[in-house]
């Protein structure tokens, strides 16, 4: 059996927060979508990108509250220089009008997701994972090597990051993507996230999760095994049986 956890040290910094969850099964391969649902995709991430200007109400991209409550958490743990939370990189593409472009269906899908709701939205593949998945505060040396990056850059003391036991998968809770356990073309196994800090904003968590969840449905043909919200009363939940 494997689990998600989230870890005392998050809940100490982060003690409202929720994490929608969701463990997709046997997603269609890239190449095996079919054209019309390819463009269907497509279309749903040309529209969350217009959607999204409705929470940009600054041009300057800290004043926008989707993102300050993003800045203000990561002022609570160790980061790299320069470390921004995926939300606030999605939508600095759209308020300086370069649109977030197309990667691959499953990606597109949560990048939709993300721009609509303005919430930071992941996934991995779960069938890279090496024991459980935590979400915490890690003394720092974990290995990892980021997508796109030749060397490998491991954890800082301090920091907060996703990790297993062959080392960090996203680094600074949901900065960047490691090369290790990243969706591809070829993912058939999903573990899909959908983060929220501010407690505020947990109706739009749950709608963005129903969506999603459907969305991974539709036009992956994947079973959902598992769907759940993560929070301090409820810290883990089964990934792999």
């Amino acid at each position: 059996m494997q689990k998600f956890i989230a870890e005392e040290s998050f809940w100490k910094l982060f003690p409202e927060a929720a994490i929608g969850v969701i463990v997709a099964r046997g997603m269609k391969p890239a190449d095996e979508v079919p054209a019309e649902d390819a463009a269907a995709i497509a279309t749903l991430l040309r529209e969350a990108n217009a959607q999204a200007d409705r929470h940009l109400t600054s041009n300057t991209i800290s004043q926008n509250e989707v993102v300050r409550v993003w800045r203000d958490a990561y002022q609570q743990f160790k980061t790299k220089k320069g470390a921004r939370c995926s939300i606030e990189n999605l939508l600095k593409r759209v308020l300086k009008g370069n649109p977030v472009g197309s990667i691959t269906p499953a990606v597109d899908i949560y990048n939709a997701v993300s721009l609509k709701y303005a919430l930071p939205v992941g996934g991995e593949d779960i069938d890279t994972f090496e024991g459980d998945l935590r979400l915490g505060i890690t003394e720092g040396g974990d290995a990892f090597r980021a997508l796109g990056e030749d060397e490998d850059d491991p954890t800082l003391p301090g920091e907060l990051c996703y990790r297993d036991d062959a080392g960090a998968v996203c680094r600074c809770w949901n900065w960047r993507d490691g090369q290790r356990t990243a969706l591809t073309d070829d993912s058939e196994s999903a573990f899909l996230i959908i983060e929220c800090v501010d407690p505020s904003r947990i109706d739009d968590l749950r709608a963005a999760l129903d969506e999603f969840s459907q969305l991974i449905e539709r036009y992956l043909g994947a079973s959902i095994e598992a769907r759940a919200i993560v929070d301090r009363s409820n810290p883990e939940v089964v990934i792999v049986d």
